[in-house]
């Protein structure tokens, strides 16, 4: 009998969305939805919709109802059961108290005692302005002032310690990256000393824990992503196969649409427009007008990456 050669079977592909519900979706927001639905989908996967509600202060149900709602509207359906980051706190903390326990310290620093490292630093070292505002933009990065103080880690906001060597990844879209997360974020803070936790852990652990084999999100989160992939190994999740950070939209003025800059809420009464304006901005091939359903479908058995290649914004003011 001859021996039959054995395939490996390979994982299905699997993307996710994952909003804060901070505010209802923008054209921003939008077209990143989008943009994952058609990509994954049109590598035969699975599409996830993850709810990134930790922050209690700052997200709302009401918010989070509404995006659901949004979603249906526009066609894009995902699969599985809607995952609740806020209902997921103690899976957090178990990975804080295992496997990254090690890599932890409490931190007392406030935001008022750094500035005054940094302005005492400036002091001592004599900087002239040039300097002075070169360390201003490096002040993100964290200057291990708790290192070593051995404070408390559950009275105290908690920080987890990033390597201090460079990590690569290849970007579908933005190309080879390299980064220090440790010279570009320093330690990073993922548990408020009020118990939240922070964006950067809840992402990190859920993408292993989901199976997430290819994120498409925004430029803006593109410097975090190897804080992630330190985080994640560390935790001893598996790693993310495929990255894709799109552009940013624009607004005329050059503003990135946020929530923050009051970006304007879309509004679905029309679907079918919002989904061609959506795939313009991506730089898609035209779809015929029709219901969001079938429009979808031809937009994933067209979808194409290669137009958005090294692009790092769209302006509303192009189309």
């Amino acid at each position: 009998m001859a021996n039959t050669p054995i395939t490996p079977t390979l994982p299905q592909p699997i993307g996710r969305f994952a909003p804060s519900p901070t505010g209802e979706l923008h054209l921003g927001s939008l077209t990143t939805a989008l943009a994952s639905f058609c990509q994954i989908k049109s590598l035969g996967g699975k599409w996830l919709l993850r709810i990134e509600n930790t922050d209690t202060e700052r997200c709302d149900r009401q918010f989070t109802e509404q995006i659901l709602i949004d979603l249906e509207v526009l066609g894009l359906h995902w699969d599985g059961d809607v995952v609740y980051q806020s209902e997921r706190l103690d899976i957090y903390n178990d990975y804080l108290s295992s496997s990254l326990y090690p890599l932890t310290y409490g931190c007392q620093c406030s935001r008022k005692s750094l500035e005054r490292y940094w302005q005492q630093k400036a002091m001592e070292e004599s900087m002239d302005a040039e300097q002075a505002q070169e360390k201003l933009l490096n002040r993100q990065r964290y200057p291990r002032c708790c290192l070593n103080a051995n404070l408390d880690k559950e009275k105290n906001k908690l920080r987890i310690q990033l390597p201090d060597y460079r990590i690569g990844f290849k970007d579908g879209i933005q190309g080879v990256q390299w980064s220090n997360p440790q010279q570009s974020l320093g330690d990073m803070v993922v548990r408020r000393q009020d118990g939240m936790i922070n964006y950067i852990l809840a992402a990190s652990l859920d993408d292993g824990l989901q199976g997430v084999t290819h994120i498409m999100r925004g430029l803006d989160i593109l410097p975090m992503t190897t804080a992630q992939i330190s985080i994640m190994h560390a935790a001893h999740l598996p790693a993310i196969d495929h990255w894709y950070h799109l552009p940013l939209i624009c607004s005329p003025d050059g503003q990135k649409l946020s929530k923050q800059n009051l970006a304007q809420p879309i509004d679905t009464r029309d679907p079918s427009r919002l989904i061609a304006h959506a795939l313009q901005l991506l730089q898609q091939p035209a779809v015929d007008r029709d219901t969001p359903t079938n429009m979808l479908t031809q937009a994933i058995a067209q979808w194409d990456n290669s137009p958005l290649q090294n692009m790092q914004t769209f302006n509303t003011s192009d189309i």
